[in-house]
């Protein structure tokens, strides 16, 4: 029996945040009792309240720039600690001004510096030895891929997504593969199965059809301390989308929406969420009007608005309204994709693309109660009507409306084709399954990340 322990990614990114934890709160105190120059008696309530402000503040900015990201961290140890060091100086500045702000405060120049330099300088120091420590502790798990011959066809792409690849680094490397089927079942080819593995994923049509020797094989691995999981449970705890095109009986495990009792504390929140996030964005909108229009008439002379019809509830067509970023008659040779460098875009319109700010009308189509703020990206219907006859999958999409940003947006490079927009599909519909306060919160985040650095579509 193997003894070997492997953390996971929500144990080590639990370790690395309890440790940001530590040097952030003794920073902050520090901060607190010695940088400030108090003029009078402050209270214990002020203290406690710069405190949390600085906690919210520093993992905030951490979430928002990726830190704790780790399939996706920098290569090397110097990006690394350049990283790092840069979004810690960031927090510390970012403190120092709110503070000022709120509370008007003076600060005792020397104190003022130590915060702002060694806090940045200790959370690089932890973070190296954090990396040092797990080059020594296994964190790559050694997978048996089990699959049949429906699934066969995919076998080197399912593998590929396993191993993971130079965007995403998955903690699994397939050492040992097994074809299911009556042939192979055999005693002795039971037996040739690798025993130095941690993990089972199985990629079947039907995992009912598997023998009694080995069905007794999975029973006694499980008593090894190995985990067996299914393929699609694996890419959705991995990549956080359900993979529709791996051909397997997981349409069950797609369709296994969570029941539609009525949430009453999600709904609630939702509502709040969307109804904060409409009214900033639609006074953002209204603000940006008048520069629109007067950048049109020298540099992308033709209508302000145009509207389309886009697909929302339940299948419904609606209007979608967006500040016009291409030429007019920009689909006079038909309904075509827009791709990331497309001609038809001009100079103004790539920067009202680059910093979404041609998405902001798209809040008129929530006022008139056809889209919410988070949700799927609503299509066109000429495209719909292609990928539902590529996969059956894309009417689930429908179940819910349409949002202005989505899991997908913020997951998911440019789309520029079909592939692109089944790939995004897999993301909605994990969307769709674990719709969720959390899931919403995370995609808000994400969605500045993405403005920042122009990411997603």
């Amino acid at each position: 029996m193997s003894n070997k322990t492997i953390l996971n990614a929500i144990e080590r990114k639990s370790i690395l945040f309890i440790g940001d934890f530590l040097i952030i709160g003794f920073s902050l105190r520090n901060f607190i009792l010695r940088a400030i120059d108090y003029q009078d008696d402050e209270t214990l309530t002020t203290k406690v309240l710069i405190f949390i402000i600085g906690l919210v503040a520093y993992f905030t900015i951490a979430y928002v720039l990726d830190l704790y990201n780790l399939e996706k961290a920098p290569k090397t140890l110097t990006l690394t600690a350049i990283r790092v060091f840069s979004i810690a100086f960031i927090f510390t500045i970012a403190e120092f001004i709110i503070t000022t702000i709120i509370f008007d405060f003076a600060y005792w120049r020397i104190h003022l510096a130590v915060f702002t330099i060694f806090c940045p300088i200790q959370l690089v120091l932890w973070r190296l030895l954090f990396n040092y420590i797990f080059k020594f502790v296994p964190i790559t798990k050694r997978v048996l891929y089990l699959y049949d011959n429906t699934t066969e066809d995919s076998l080197n792409k399912n593998i590929g997504l396993i191993n993971g690849d130079d965007e995403k680094e998955t903690h699994h490397k397939v050492v040992s593969t097994y074809l299911n089927n009556e042939i192979s079942e055999a005693e002795s080819d039971l037996n040739d199965l690798k025993k130095d593995v941690d993990t089972w994923i199985i990629n079947t049509r039907n995992y009912n059809h598997f023998s009694p020797k080995m069905e007794r094989k999975m029973v006694n691995s499980i008593l090894e301390r190995k985990d067996i999981i299914t393929y699609t449970s694996f890419y959705e705890s991995i990549y956080e989308a359900l993979p529709i095109d791996s051909h397997n009986d997981s349409i069950y495990e797609i369709l296994q929406l969570k029941n539609n009792k009525i949430r009453y504390v999600q709904s609630i929140t939702s509502f709040c969420f969307n109804f904060i996030l409409a009214f900033f964005t639609g006074i953002a909108f209204f603000s940006v009007v008048p520069f629109v229009y007067i950048m049109n008439i020298f540099f992308n002379r033709g209508p302000l608005f145009y509207a389309q019809l886009r697909v929302g509830k339940y299948g419904k067509e609606y209007k979608v309204y967006k500040f016009r970023s291409m030429v007019v008659n920009a689909e006079s040779k038909g309904a075509q994709m827009a791709t990331k460098n497309d001609a038809r875009i001009t100079k103004f319109g790539k920067i009202l693309r680059k910093f979404r700010i041609d998405e902001l009308p798209q809040i008129l189509s929530v006022i008139e109660g056809n889209m919410v703020f988070i949700g799927p990206r609503p299509e066109r219907k000429v495209f719909v009507d292609k990928l539902n006859e590529v996969t059956p999958f894309y009417n689930v999409r429908h179940l819910v409306k349409p949002g202005i940003t989505g899991w997908a947006q913020v997951k998911y490079k440019y789309g520029e084709n079909m592939e692109d927009s089944i790939r995004k599909l897999e993301y909605d519909l994990y969307y769709i399954k674990n719709k969720s306060v959390v899931l919403d919160l995370r995609i808000i985040f994400k969605t500045v990340t993405t403005i920042l650095f122009s990411r997603g579509v």
